[in-house]
């Protein structure tokens, strides 16, 4: 990062380097979903299995939500050694928060009442969704741990080794899935959670060992002069409960999608359907969501990069959203379904029409990590929690119209209102965002 300041230009180059191990990153962990929802596919009642898992995942990153912004927090503040003890003191307890969060959540008769009184799971999904919620506790704590070093490589122009992590992870995951999958009687969904489980740990102990060295150069002061002024707890909270909420948001809609799903025309199948779909179309928007650190780390403090920047935002977002159109629009699908993800021919002609509608997400996810990162940068994260708001509450009452007005199958009406929240939520950003360009350059 700071052989990119302290020249006069950035090229889309130096651009395309420093942010091909990140898009490496995001898409090997784009190709774990796929990878387990394949493996549980081919394993005994693959439909409730994959429903549970689905279910699973999307409680656990629920619990996870406050922790993710972690890196994009790490990457701009860790400045010195100073800062570094602060957030990583802030960091320990948030993580230690979620834990015990997890452990709670996993209790029978709070996990029941959530799964079956509530969200209205049969009895066998909820059992096998709280045997992979149990398998999960480790994962809010080991997430935040491995983000917060991470964001410092990436500060750093040390990206390559947070590809290195993420390939150790994606090892981890693949050696336990089959291994347990070969070996054992063990349900689909809680080889999955075992799977990630254990990848995830790895990943967070072999970010801080990588990060080792880096570490000791800021404590002994060959990183920098250190800032003026003190980081304290209150700074980071004032900084960080914006980008958390906004995280709580985008994945706190995933109980209410299961609900209205739950309510709707051939519920079951959305359930088994919609892991597969939207993992797949992770694999693009990966590409991505892994931008934001990149203009984060780049742009300049006075934005002197922003065009530059912007330009390979454009690129970016035409290759990804260009190429799952081939996917989502060509046969190319069904080989992804069937042969790939192991989706019977049934449950892949359902997943047909919500991977179309899907297919150019991608694009806004390009615009929407810009917009974050420029806010971020110009630390007007309150806005990207407005922001993030109003996606919430546009999928919301998408997905309720669908289903109770139109009558559509749930994983349609889902897929229908994430693309609709998104466009809007990119919609309130693009004032903000353009106002502060303006004023930097």
């Amino acid at each position: 990062m700071d052989k990119f300041r302290s020249e006069q230009s950035l090229t889309q180059k130096d651009i395309f380097k420093f942010w091909l191990p990140l898009a490496a990153t995001w898409l090997m962990m784009s190709l774990e979903g796929p990878y387990l929802a394949a493996l549980i596919a081919r394993l005994p009642e693959p439909k409730f299995n994959l429903a549970a898992y689905g279910v699973a995942f999307s409680l656990a990153m629920i619990v996870e939500a406050p922790v993710i912004m972690m890196m994009s927090t790490s990457t701009a503040l860790v400045k010195d050694y100073s800062s570094f003890l602060a957030l990583r003191k802030f960091n320990y307890r948030l993580g230690l928060a979620l834990t015990i969060a997890m452990v709670v959540f996993s209790i029978s008769s709070v996990f029941y009442f959530v799964t079956e009184d509530l969200i209205g799971l049969p009895n066998n999904v909820a059992y096998l969704t709280h045997l992979s919620i149990i398998i999960l506790i480790p994962w809010p704590g080991a997430i935040g741990y491995r983000r917060f070093y991470q964001g410092i490589l990436i500060r750093n122009n040390q990206t390559r080794f947070v590809a290195f992590g993420t390939l150790i992870r994606l090892i981890t995951m693949s050696a336990v899935a089959l291994l347990l999958y070969l070996f054992t009687q063990i349900p689909g969904a809680a080889v999955g959670a075992s799977a990630l489980s254990s990848a995830v740990i790895m990943e967070a102990m072999a970010s801080r060992i990588m990060a080792n060295r880096l570490l000791k150069k800021i404590k002994s002061d060959i990183f920098g002069v250190e800032s003026d002024s003190q980081l304290l707890q209150k700074d980071i909270f004032t900084f960080y409960y914006p980008l958390a909420l906004t995280s709580i948001l985008t994945l706190g809609v995933q109980p209410f999608v299961t609900f209205f799903i739950g309510q709707s025309r051939n519920a079951l199948e959305s359930f088994a359907v919609l892991p597969v779909v939207t993992s797949f179309v992770f694999i693009f928007r990966g590409l991505g969501l892994s931008y934001q650190e990149v203009v984060i780390a780049l742009i300049g403090d006075k934005f002197e990069y922003s065009k530059q920047i912007k330009y390979f935002a454009i690129k970016l977002a035409v290759f990804t959203a260009g190429t799952l159109i081939v996917f989502a629009f060509t046969p190319l699908r069904d080989f992804w379904l069937e042969s790939v993800s192991g989706l019977s021919s049934s449950l892949a002609e359902f997943a047909h029409l919500p991977l179309m509608i899907m297919s150019f997400f991608p694009a806004m996810t390009v615009l929407i990590s810009f917009q974050r990162a420029i806010l971020v940068k110009n630390k007007h994260t309150k806005t990207i929690t407005t922001g993030t708001a109003t996606e919430f509450v546009s999928i919301i009452v998408v997905l309720a119209i669908c289903i109770k007005y139109f009558d559509l199958v749930g994983a349609v009406a889902a897929t229908i209102s994430f693309v609709i929240g998104r466009m809007a939520a990119c919609t309130y950003l693009l004032p903000p965002v353009v106002k502060a360009l303006n004023i930097k350059i």
